[in-house]
């Protein structure tokens, strides 16, 4: 399964001028037929940045213009019949991004992602246009959609 970061759908929606275009739009075409997921993270990271232009009734359609379109599956740190306990959020939300930080030195955002993308068995992958500051930080393969393209 590959892992979708938020910069490369921030791309689609928000920079229509921006060089990489094309090649972002051959990759999200690609991983509609691959299986590729986002973390809740990403989703809610996304869905903040866009909040400032769509209204919220757009917003509110997300699985709409973003799921179905993209045919991509979200990844939640616990499935829904689980448990959570305090323990467990603190760990998720604090203890391991916060370890990863001071081990990597990596903003808290893409560890959250990271981590949970880590944690998720299916994972094959992490693409982001953001790779050359990810690539040694993580145990997955980290690469750009124009290298998935070529490699994916």
């Amino acid at each position: 399964m590959v892992i979708v970061d938020t910069d490369v759908l921030l791309l689609a929606f928000a920079f229509h001028q921006d060089p990489r275009q094309a090649d972002n739009a051959r990759f999200l075409q690609q991983v509609q037929t691959d299986s590729a997921a986002i973390t809740v993270y990403t989703l809610m990271e996304l869905l903040g940045k866009l909040s400032f232009n769509l209204s919220p009734s757009r917003l509110e359609q997300w699985p709409q213009w973003l799921v179905d379109t993209y045919q991509l599956e979200v990844i939640w740190p616990a499935s829904p019949d689980t448990a959570v306990t305090y323990h467990t959020w603190r760990e998720e939300l604090f203890t391991r991004p916060f370890a990863r930080m001071k081990a990597v030195q990596m903003p808290f955002m893409d560890a959250l992602i990271l981590n949970l993308a880590e944690a998720t068995p299916e994972s094959t992958c992490f693409v982001t246009w953001n790779a050359r500051h990810l690539r040694d930080k993580s145990a997955l393969p980290v690469m750009t959609p124009t290298a998935y393209l070529v490699d994916g």
